[in-house]
């Protein structure tokens, strides 16, 4: 007797959580998670924990006990099996080779060097092979992976916070110089997990001379992302703190093509918003941060080439100052975290 259709998203769910524990440490490789299932029971798991290490099936297969009940066994997998020898073999040639007797997809892979032929290759060695359960859930999961291989650019999140009645920043007409904070100091965890999950943190010069910020992630244990500046003269000195050797920093400029130390220089002609997501597409960065100053932001808006917008709403106001970013459309989503309010748009 087969097994149901709940029984069939129960064990893709799991699958998708167990992805989830990779989030952070696999990108640019997307996040999977696999699932082995013997007469109605789970006999293996596994997910991709790190870029470069094994992938999800071949955790799950190593996991299994009893490895001669494979043949006989059902395998879950969150994304299709790869079909080229990458980091590692192919995941798909390791199914072929346990002869096992169905694998289950959530969706198929994009990229081109897989984009149905893991797939193939299953079903040409004898194996039942179906696809689509918790398909959106899976592409909603892997959503940076998927916008970097079919629009050949990152993903893209747009955030910034604001006062109550719609100020971004102080007024800086007298020269004022460093971090204006809006949101309460408990909400910086929540920016820096946020930080966390993205490849990439880009801001425009104008942060970094007013600001000075680190752009790193301190509030919480993860991983830096890359800072990238837009600098088009290259005004910004490598003595502020976003080039310290937290991470690595690209700057965005007219001027110069190089690298210095742990800082690398890209000379871009063009440093419209197209240009810029497409330069970083090059440095392979899946996933980035915008986070200021309201020009940049503005620009990524009136390009239209952004997926998300987050809007961190303080407690306080300011009679003048720098106007927030203009957002048409109504938030998809919102929730409190402690004293400030969040609003989650969607492109």
């Amino acid at each position: 007797m087969g097994l149901t259709e709940k029984e069939k998203i129960s064990f893709m769910q799991r699958c998708l959580d167990l992805a989830l524990m990779g989030n952070g440490s696999v990108a640019p490789n997307p996040m999977v998670g696999c699932v082995i299932v013997h007469a109605g029971k789970i006999i293996g798991e596994g997910y991709h924990k790190e870029f470069g290490g094994p992938h999800a099936e071949v955790n799950a297969i190593e996991s299994v006990s009893d490895k001669t009940l494979l043949p006989q066994s059902t395998v879950f997998v969150s994304l299709e099996p790869c079909a080229h020898h990458g980091k590692t073999p192919p995941c798909s040639d390791l199914l072929v080779h346990h002869k096992v007797k169905e694998v289950i997809i959530a969706t198929l892979d994009t990229y081109s060097e897989v984009a149905g032929k893991g797939i193939d290759h299953l079903k040409k060695n004898g194996i039942n092979v179906e696809t689509g359960i918790l398909e959106k859930e899976a592409r909603e999961l892997n959503k940076r992976f998927f916008t970097f291989h079919e629009k050949k650019r990152p993903y893209v999140i747009l955030k910034w916070a604001q006062t109550k009645n719609g100020f971004i920043d102080q007024d800086r007409s007298n020269g004022e110089k460093g971090i204006f904070w809006i949101t309460s100091p408990e909400t910086k965890v929540l920016v820096h997990k946020w930080r966390a999950e993205e490849q990439a943190i880009l801001v425009g010069k104008k942060t970094i001379l007013n600001d000075d910020p680190e752009l790193t992630v301190r509030a919480i244990s993860g991983k830096n992302p890359v800072r990238v500046i837009i600098d088009p003269n290259c005004e910004v000195s490598l003595e502020h703190k976003v080039f310290s050797k937290d991470a690595e920093s690209i700057v965005l400029n007219r001027m110069k093509e190089g690298k210095i130390g742990n800082v690398k220089y890209l000379k871009t002609e063009d440093l419209s918003i197209l240009s810029i997501l497409g330069r970083l597409w090059d440095q392979n960065i899946q996933s980035v941060f915008v986070e200021g100053g309201r020009a940049t932001l503005q620009q990524f808006i009136d390009s239209g080439l952004y997926d998300e917008i987050r809007v961190l709403v303080g407690n306080s106001e300011l009679s003048k100052g720098l106007e927030a970013p203009i957002v048409k459309g109504i938030p998809q989503h919102s929730f409190s975290f402690g004293k400030d309010q969040v609003f989650i748009y969607k492109a």
